[in-house]
């Protein structure tokens, strides 16, 4: 057997999710089926670096899975893509150590946040940006708010309250704006991400963008670790894992 890693872009627009549910559309599901037709009928389960929620992109997800195929490595795109549904896309492929796990392995993450900005939105980019009726935020007040996110905290005041995660305490390495045309980007870099949590920290500084929240109110909603004192959770089709580290 070997162990395959591979990179895949998705988009999330009509899925369920990543993650197999029954009676869904998921991203998951659609690799097993092709996996499992590639190797006669035999099942082939797939481990990504962590679910994603419906509706929401990735451009750089991480999978692996355990082949006893001889299907070279460089044809092995080739392969799944022409049997793939159009949304999902495989970007490379590569021999992976036994020990290698998408999961467990990783060591941070990266996403991406994009809001429309445009009085009238394009009807090609409603499914990937997030419409703000032509409302323009502060961008100074944001990236101010945004300092007091960057560094370890117990992120609990970030993450959904149905989560099951005991250990809430993550770093964020890097939070930046930038603007594209009328789309205003945010990335954020860290070594784990909670429930939600991007979501929730991209409406919160939203808010402070809009007037709702003041940017020094961040070191306090964090200190306090309650949800209920954070931002509303941003919409799902706004976001994008981008790239996985290892």
């Amino acid at each position: 057997m070997r162990r395959l890693k591979a990179t895949i872009s998705y988009d999330g627009t009509l899925f369920a999710g990543y993650q197999v549910q029954p009676g869904e559309r998921t991203v998951q599901l659609e690799i097993e089926n092709v996996l499992t037709k590639m190797h006669k009928g035999n099942q082939v389960k797939i481990t990504a670096s962590g679910r994603t929620d419906a509706k929401v992109h990735a451009t750089g997800q991480v999978i692996h899975f355990d082949t006893s195929l001889e299907i070279p490595v460089e044809r092995y795109k080739k392969a799944l893509n022409v049997q793939l549904p159009r949304d999902i896309r495989v970007l490379e492929v590569e021999e992976a150590d036994s020990e290698f796990h998408a999961r467990y392995s990783v060591s941070g993450k990266r996403y991406r946040y994009i809001w429309n900005c445009e009085e009238q939105q394009s009807p090609f980019r409603r499914h990937y940006t997030v419409e703000t009726n032509g409302i323009k935020p502060d961008l100074e007040k944001m990236q101010t708010a945004a300092q007091f996110i960057i560094g370890t905290h117990d992120f609990s005041c970030f993450c959904a309250a149905n989560t099951s995660v005991v250990d809430k305490v993550r770093t964020v390495n890097a939070l930046n704006f930038s603007w594209h045309d009328e789309e205003l980007h945010m990335t954020i870099e860290g070594n784990g991400f909670l429930y939600n949590m991007v979501r929730i920290i991209a409406g919160t500084l939203w808010e402070v963008g809009i007037g709702k929240k003041d940017s020094n109110e961040l070191q306090l909603i964090i200190a306090s670790m309650d949800r209920g004192k954070a931002g509303k959770t941003a919409p799902a089709h706004g976001l994008y894992l981008e790239k996985v580290f290892y």
